[in-house]
């Protein structure tokens, strides 16, 4: 067999091939983004190609730069898709009264607990901040919800009861 069929050492660890995002996007639906996530994901396409790209490129090792360097790719192709697919949506002209896209809303459950969520698409969702994707059961429960409404939410273990206290739309976050 010729050597270049080969691995240099047998000793060295396969390695696995990038694997490639998956969207979590039911088909055929639209990629929905806030005017702030879609700012917010230019910025990190900017921040990978300009900033960590090099970075990884120069890293001492060539194996842990080539590495880096398809990661960093396989991310910044991943933002170009979807911001090339994305439908942004703008904050409404007035008043809201129902919940859409984008708002934020604060409900309150049976047992008096208050929660804040906000709606926004699939590539913004941050559990941490309470940023929940527009196709999760918490969203669509509250979607077209009015302010004072009860809505129900289904989830595995049961339906539960929210009331709708506040929504609006975020004002926009500062760049950085």
């Amino acid at each position: 067999m010729s050597k270049a069929f080969t691995r240099e050492s047998d000793d060295a660890p396969e390695e696995p091939s990038p694997v490639r995002p998956v969207s979590t996007l039911p088909p055929g639906a639209k990629n929905y983004l806030t005017a702030d996530g879609a700012r917010r994901l230019r910025q990190e396409v900017e921040r990978l190609t300009q900033i960590e790209r090099p970075q990884a490129a120069h890293l001492p090792d060539p194996d842990a730069a080539r590495r880096r360097g398809q990661l960093l790719d396989q991310r910044i192709a991943a933002l170009h898709e979807s911001l090339r697919s994305a439908v942004v949506v703008s904050p409404p002209a007035g008043p809201e009264d129902k919940v859409r896209f984008g708002t934020a809303v604060t409900v309150r459950d049976r047992a008096g607990q208050e929660t804040t969520w906000r709606i926004v698409g699939v590539d913004e969702t941050d559990p941490d901040r309470g940023w929940v994707s527009w196709c999760s059961p918490i969203a669509r429960a509250l979607i077209n919800g009015r302010l004072g409404q009860r809505v129900k939410l289904r989830l595995p273990e049961g339906d539960q009861e929210l009331e709708i206290l506040r929504m609006g739309w975020p004002p926009a976050e500062p760049a950085g």
